[in-house]
């Protein structure tokens, strides 16, 4: 059933566990993770971000995660990821598809991230739409848009307390060490700033959300390789760090990249042993197999399991 992220959110807030945030832009991607979901009895949070948007359409997206929701016990809500323009989350908005949506106004200066984020909470809340804000820039690539890592920065805890007071978001993105795409810590796993979220933690008291966090798993990143990608400088967030990061106050953690690297895996596996295939039901199949495990693995890391 599709519904408003906030209450399952605050469980999670309340019961030191994390819901998964998980990307798609495609009909697959989506099968897999509600399948993967309704295994696991876990609550999932659908993500579609401006570059899926400008893939497929919002109109599109939303229909099929609408429709897929009908015919299922477990809560989904549907969440607009990352929307750095404003226009385009207003329209977000708008359209009735989604259930929450993200302000990304984290480049901009302090006061104007709180102006920029204090309106789409007015907009948002008079349709009852829960909102996530960012407030400190995670290094990498999000769709086209580049943060660099000389401007990165680390969320402030004092800051996060009055932005989060100044705006009344629902929810807050924060940087604490994690990197967005594959390629993304080149000497190794990621190190997280916990003393800093322990202090994010106390100054705030909506839920937190890592984003960035994909594993990058060994055993995916072998399957793909062995069809011609080289992801031997691809690292992510290893599970025991995870593990630590939600235990000291993440609930929410985005998952993107992991998908990504499982669904292509799945989808050259099926085509080196069937050459001669030209039924793209098959292969997307595969594909959609191998990230129903990936999504399942990750309900397992996040805790959520059980839980809807």
């Amino acid at each position: 059933m599709l519904t408003n992220s906030s209450s399952f959110l605050k469980k999670a807030h309340k019961g030191n566990y994390a819901i998964g945030g998980f990307n798609v832009n495609n009909m697959e991607l989506l099968q897999a993770i509600v399948k993967a979901g309704i295994e696991k009895k876990s609550p999932l949070i659908i993500q579609t971000s401006q570059g899926a948007i400008e893939y497929a359409g919002m109109e599109l997206i939303g229909a099929m995660v609408h429709s897929i929701s009908k015919d299922v016990s477990i809560p989904i809500a549907f969440h607009l990821d990352h929307g750095t323009n404003v226009d385009l989350v207003k329209e977000a908005i708008q359209s009735g598809f989604y259930t929450s949506v993200m302000i990304d106004a984290s480049s901009k200066p302090f006061n104007e991230n709180v102006k920029i984020t204090r309106e789409i909470v007015k907009l948002a809340h008079k349709k009852g739409i829960w909102v996530e804000a960012e407030l400190g820039a995670i290094p990498g690539k999000e769709d086209q848009v580049n943060v660099n890592e000389a401007n990165a920065f680390f969320t402030d805890p004092e800051e996060a307390g009055t932005f989060v007071e100044m705006t009344g978001c629902d929810a807050l993105a924060i940087s604490i060490g994690t990197k967005h795409g594959v390629f993304k810590y080149s000497k190794g796993k990621a190190k997280l700033d916990i003393k800093r979220l322990l202090e994010i933690k106390k100054h705030t008291n909506v839920p937190l959300v890592l984003h960035g966090a994909s594993e990058i798993p060994r055993e995916l990143k072998k399957i793909v390789e062995q069809y011609g990608a080289d992801l031997s400088d691809a690292f992510g967030v290893s599970p025991s760090t995870l593990k630590k990061a939600i235990t000291n106050g993440i609930n929410k953690v985005n998952t993107d990249s992991d998908l990504r690297i499982a669904f292509t895996g799945g989808v050259d596996r099926y085509m080196t042993k069937h050459p001669n295939n030209m039924d793209p039901r098959k292969y997307l199949a595969a594909g959609r197999d191998a990230t129903r495990k990936a999504v399942a693995r990750r309900i397992d890391q996040l805790g959520s399991a059980g839980k809807a």
